[in-house]
């Protein structure tokens, strides 16, 4: 039974989420009502322009347990925003729009691909994936997917 108040999913400061379009499952990612937007840790970014469109091409490490393990990815480029990092810097960063799944709910997403390798965890979840969607718990870990 997922918790729910007032439609809203009860979220904990840890979860585990997916991206299915980009072929991530079971990925932790931390909860940070201080972010605005969400962020993605990849290596070996590169932006492909096809038939007029820019495309990231990236790795992913979605396991920190078994970093060998990597998943080579390719989204339509969104945006590219100036985004403070945590440590103050400002860095020029691609947007992607994903699905984004936690538990049984999913809804589309606009992530930010950076090197969070200095980080703890591959994934943030910012404010905009939250707003009208979630109520976070900070207190309290994978409410929505369980004990890990």
């Amino acid at each position: 039974m997922t918790a729910m108040t007032e439609n809203k999913l009860v979220i904990g400061c840890l979860e585990v989420c997916s991206l299915p379009e980009l072929g991530i499952f079971d990925l932790e990612v931390r909860v940070d009502t201080g972010a605005q937007t969400s962020s993605l840790h990849v290596d070996n970014l590169t932006r492909v322009k096809r038939n007029g469109r820019l495309f990231a091409c990236f790795d992913l490490h979605p396991d920190i347990y078994h970093l060998e393990k990597i998943i080579h990815c390719e989204a339509l480029i969104a945006d590219s925003r100036r985004i403070k990092s945590s440590n103050g810097g400002i860095e020029q960063r691609c947007v992607i729009q994903t699905q984004f799944m936690i538990g049984e709910h999913q809804w589309p997403i606009e992530v930010t691909l950076s090197n969070r390798a200095d980080m703890t965890y591959m994934m943030l979840m910012g404010r905009e994936a939250m707003a009208g969607r979630v109520l976070v718990d900070p207190g309290q870990r994978f409410l929505v997917t369980g004990n890990q």
